[in-house]
């Protein structure tokens, strides 16, 4: 009789124990489901009113990946309440404890809700959006993703910086208008300046009618300053986002060309040896 009812309780956990595990993994299937479905619609819904507001593409990609965001962090805890809720646990205590852990939050985590407000007032004020250069707690990069919590900036060297909003004292956009392409160049004292920048211009002129990112300009604004060893004159030009720097290493390379061509001297430092003779 006892062997009866000790293998009829085995059987009875080993089925409750499949059982459990059954529904665990369909909860799962269910889940994985229910993300790739949910993001497919937040990103169709995003693409639909892109175009039909005329949205900006960074606006569009910062408010999507917010969205996606904030429906990751409910889904998980809908997912993580219906597994607690298998083993018999009291799903609304978990809400009315998830209740008191939100005052908690808010008297006890202030950095974390000074996360999150930020992070509110920079999409509402839109002062970035993803794919902006922008500078941010003395930081330099590109705005990959705008988030609740932090915003994650990719330096020029493939750096992932993330920055909590909290952090975010000063914010500067680099993005919002055309760009400035500025370049120094320095020529010797005894060349004619005016001869030099007359040649400088005509590489300008030629630039400008080739170069489809230079929206004014380029131009020769005349000499900048008299240094220890040169003349230093300026050109300045404006530039579609982020092209200006290929415009600036673009106007070096040809300024130097033609000012090699017209026999004008670039200056830079001379050792001079003077070896005593032995008597």
């Amino acid at each position: 009789m006892n062997d009866w009812l000790s293998s009829f309780t085995w059987e009875a956990l080993l089925l409750a124990a499949a059982l459990l595990i059954l529904q665990l993994v369909g909860i799962f299937v269910v889940y994985l489901i229910v993300r790739a479905v949910g993001r497919r619609i937040i990103s169709s819904s995003f693409d639909r009113m892109s175009k039909q507001r005329n949205m900006t593409p960074g606006r569009t990609k910062t408010l999507e990946k917010l969205s996606l965001n904030i429906f990751s962090y409910v889904l998980l805890f809908v997912f993580i309440t219906i597994i607690i809720g298998l083993f018999d646990y009291d799903v609304t205590a978990l809400i009315a404890g998830a209740g008191i852990v939100g005052l908690a939050i808010g008297f006890g985590a202030q950095g974390l809700v000074s996360d999150v407000v930020t992070g509110f007032f920079l999409l509402l004020e839109k002062q970035v959006e993803v794919d902006e250069y922008v500078t941010i707690a003395g930081i330099d990069g590109v705005v990959e993703e705008v988030g609740l919590r932090t915003t994650r900036i990719r330096g020029f060297d493939g750096t992932v910086h993330y920055i909590p909003n909290r952090e975010i004292g000063s914010l500067s956009n680099h993005t919002r208008g055309n760009m400035r392409a500025l370049v120094d160049i320095g020529i010797s004292y005894d060349d004619n300046i005016d001869h030099a920048m007359k040649v400088i211009q005509d590489v300008c002129d030629r630039i400008a009618a080739e170069d489809e990112t230079v929206v004014e300009g380029p131009n020769v604004l005349g000499v900048q300053s008299l240094d220890d060893s040169d003349v230093v004159i300026r050109v300045i030009a404006k530039t579609i986002n982020m092209e200006q720097w290929g415009l600036e290493r673009k106007l070096r390379k040809s300024i130097k060309e033609a000012l090699d061509a017209n026999g004008i001297d670039i200056p830079f430092p001379h050792q001079v040896y003077i070896q005593k003779e032995e008597k």
